[in-house]
This record gives C-alpha cells, sequence and structure tokens, in this order.
C-alpha cells in the first residue's frame, strides 16, 4: 500500500554523500542521536508552519527482518501511515505508533539504564518543564515511531527543541545511547505520563 498523498514528507539524509547530496536534500546537522537528530531538526526548521498532525516515523517499509517493531501485518511503515487515525493523535496529543509493549512498557523496562536522574535534570533542567522530582520509572513502547498534534508541539517554546537538540551535540554519550535516551522520552516530551 502506498502511502496517502495527503501526506507531506520530509525524509532527512544524515550522513550525505556527494552523490546523494542535493539542494532540496534535507539533512541534519551532525550524525548522532538517530532519528532524534532528524526529528528535532524538523520541529526546529518549521516551528512555525508545522502541518496539524506530524507522524514521525522511520523509513521501514520492507518486512520483519529490518522492521520487526513497525505493527503492521506486512511491517510496513506506510500502512501504519495510512491507517493512523488522526483524530485520535488530535484528541490526546501524542499518540506511540507502536502497540507491542515490548520492549519499553513491561515493568522489566522501565528502569532503563539510558535515562538515569542525571541524564532527565540535564534533558529537562535547561528547558520550560516544571521542576519536578525524577520519576522512578519511565516507560513507553520502544523504537520512536509516534504522531503528535501541532498544538501539543507548541506546548514548548522551539528553545527547549533546541536546548534538546544541543545536548545531543555535546553529550559524551555515543550516536546510539542519546538515541536511546529520546527513544524513551519522547512521550513525556510531549507532555504524557513517565510511564505509558
Amino acid at each position: 500500500m502506498r502511502p496517502s498523498l495527503s501526506w507531506q514528507r520530509a525524509i532527512y539524509t544524515v550522513n550525505p554523500s556527494s552523490s546523494t547530496l542535493s539542494n532540496t536534500t534535507l539533512t541534519t546537522p551532525l550524525n548522532k542521536g538517530h532519528e532524534a537528530m532528524a526529528y528535532l531538526t524538523y520541529i526546529i526548521d518549521n516551528y512555525s508552519s508545522l502541518p496539524s498532525t506530524i507522524a514521525f516515523l522511520h523509513p521501514h517499509n520492507s518486512g520483519f527482518l529490518s522492521a520487526w517493531h513497525t505493527d503492521t501485518p506486512l511491517h510496513s511503515n506506510a500502512d501504519a501511515l495510512n491507517s493512523l487515525q488522526t483524530s485520535v493523535v488530535q484528541k490526546h496529543g501524542y499518540v506511540n505508533l507502536r502497540c507491542n509493549l515490548n520492549p519499553g512498557c513491561l515493568k522489566k523496562h522501565q528502569k532503563n539504564k539510558f535515562v538515569t536522574a542525571e541524564v532527565w535534570q540535564e534533558i529537562f533542567g535547561g528547558t520550560s518543564t516544571p521542576k519536578q522530582d525524577v520519576p522512578p520509572l519511565v516507560g513507553a513502547a520502544c523504537c520512536a515511531q509516534f504522531a503528535v498534534s501541532r498544538p501539543r508541539v507548541l506546548e514548548r517554546p522551539l528553545s527547549d527543541y533546541e536546548y534538546f537538540r544541543r545536548w545531543i551535540f555535546e553529550t559524551e554519550m555515543t550516536d546510539r545511547q542519546s538515541g536511546r535516551v529520546f527513544e524513551y522520552l519522547w512521550h513525556v516530551i510531549f507532555g504524557m505520563q513517565a510511564v505509558q
């Protein structure tokens, strides 16, 4: 199934070569943080003109081996996007596109090694997030594929998203580690409870 023509596309190349780079290629300023760098770059670059519903997805359309974390019968994100109920996204503000609770939501995954008290303070301490105790558990379905409404994104000032991206630039964590931090924090960034 092909994606709906009503969806706008913003496909980022995180490590472009001279053969793939053109004047229309969307790129990230650094290849670090896995998909978080592309997601944050999109929000920062489009903050004043975001569509009403934004779906942040990996480019999977090729079956279980590369897309095991896409919950459609053929593990296709095109199918996932076509079946997305935007009215639900508008009602709740944020919807994880992964319905399978493993990994991420099971109790054994909610105390993860990536979202520590120190990381929580680093991520949220320099933003508009109200001061709060670090939650003892943080959990959401894995894999950083979700949809969010424009009003929910705009609940945070642009400076928060710039701060989050700067944290990825500056942290000593690796690409994988810094990406994993955001994988388990997107729902919190967009106003949901620490455990989904």
